[in-house]
């Protein structure tokens, strides 16, 4: 599934920032397995969601301006009956909720 790789490559991207350690935007998009113009769109994407990246000529590395966190993660868990009532305003209040869950 491509979300997993998604939270994957940007869960690596943080931790290369905060160490400063991507390398040039060819070396980080083979690194992370995505053309450099991908690479390019992410950072910039990052950027306009005010993610402090600047990129070092002089190092050749992309870094934080300053300390930032980052994590991405999909949890996937299956839910209780009262959960489903509270995710869908009680609307399923009405309908017989065993025929959700598998016995």
């Amino acid at each position: 599934m491509k979300i997993f790789q998604y939270i994957d490559r940007i869960n690596l991207l943080h931790k290369l920032l905060r160490e400063s350690k991507t390398g040039r935007p060819e070396t980080l998009a083979q690194r992370m397995h995505v053309s450099k113009s991908r690479i390019l769109r992410i950072i910039e994407e990052l950027k306009l969601n005010g993610v402090p990246i600047k990129y070092s000529r002089q190092t050749q590395t992309y870094y934080y301006t300053k300390k930032y966190e980052m994590h991405a993660s999909l949890i996937l868990k299956p839910l209780d009956e009262i959960e489903i009532q509270n995710i869908n305003g009680g609307y399923l209040n009405s309908i017989n909720l065993s025929a959700f869950f598998v016995h």
